[in-house]
């Protein structure tokens, strides 16, 4: 029922032979981890609830996928609000057990091979689309967030952060595409070789998010926001977005896969071999202080 594995090692192992299709969990039960409220007919909502941590795992990932198709397919829809009903967590991060071999769950495709798509999908999507951030959102939840349109964060409870090269690897899934746009080459260089945690306020500061509100006005202000969208007309709605990806820019197919593939040249390395196994061991994917505070524990964590 669940991809979180007690064992230190066999996470490891699973996590490191993703490319040779180790693993099978075809007979993992469907788990309800995004729930769907539609406010109105033009303004849905989409909850995370994957406790402890939030985990992309193949459940979020597949569920977030048949989301995307419900909604390129109605054509009411204008907004949708990406929040978590987890206090410490809107995600920690990717599920380093993930099953090589699959999933049998409806919605489901690889994320390695997928990913590219999938962000190609959302950021490219008619609807507008909101992260309301409350709690931790590191590695591919921050690059789940980074494709979203715009981003509000809980200035007293929002933490953001890459911390795949303090794990070994590289960012693979939008990170090396997004934030040089939102935060230029400097500071996307400081978020993701030093792989440390960064609070709501910094990451305004930077551009990763639009705005740090006080967690107190969050919930109103996204909805505030998310309500006037969603009573506009939709014709211009599209059209500006359109236009506004094609000025701005927005991460491609190709950059995005050839992240992934640095992604996985990483893995592959004894030194991310052995420091993987030092995390697992210190707690990671466990709900204790190694997840509460990576940026610190990463630090701690050798390749020795």
């Amino acid at each position: 029922m669940t991809v979180l594995i007690s064992s230190p090692r066999k996470s490891l192992i699973i996590f490191l032979h993703l490319r040779e299709g180790r693993g099978n969990h075809s007979d993992m039960a469907t788990k309800n981890v995004v729930r769907i409220t539609k406010v109105s007919p033009a303004y849905w909502r989409a909850t995370i609830s994957n406790p402890p941590l939030n985990i992309f795992d193949p459940h979020v990932y597949a569920s977030l996928r048949l989301l995307l198709d419900a909604l390129e397919k109605d054509p009411h829809v204008r907004v949708v609000v990406f929040d978590s009903d987890v206090p410490e967590y809107f995600c920690a991060h990717y599920d380093m057990a993930w099953p090589a071999a699959g999933v049998d769950i409806p919605g489901y495709a690889p994320v390695r091979g997928d990913w590219p798509t999938f962000v190609h999908r959302l950021s490219n999507l008619r609807v507008a689309s909101i992260a309301s951030i409350r709690g931790r959102v590191r590695g591919i939840g921050s690059e789940f967030v980074l494709a979203c349109d715009m981003r509000f964060a809980s200035r007293e409870k929002a933490v953001l952060g890459q911390p795949e090269v303090g794990a070994g690897v590289a960012p693979g899934g939008g990170a090396l595409e997004w934030l040089p746009r939102l935060c230029g080459r400097s500071r996307t260089l400081e978020i993701v070789l030093g792989s440390d945690d960064f609070d709501a306020s910094t990451a305004e500061l930077y551009g990763w998010v639009n705005r740090a509100v006080p967690d107190a006005e969050l919930d109103r202000f996204v909805d505030t926001l998310a309500r006037r969208i969603a009573g506009f007309d939709t014709f211009p709605l599209e059209g500006v977005k359109r236009v506004v990806n094609q000025r701005a820019g927005v991460a491609n197919f190709a950059d995005l896969h050839e992240s992934g593939l640095l992604f996985g040249r990483c893995v592959d390395t004894p030194e991310t071999q052995r420091r993987v196994k030092n995390l697992f061991a210190a707690g990671l994917q466990q709900d204790g202080e190694t997840e509460r505070n990576l940026g610190h524990a990463l630090s701690q964590v050798t390749s020795d």
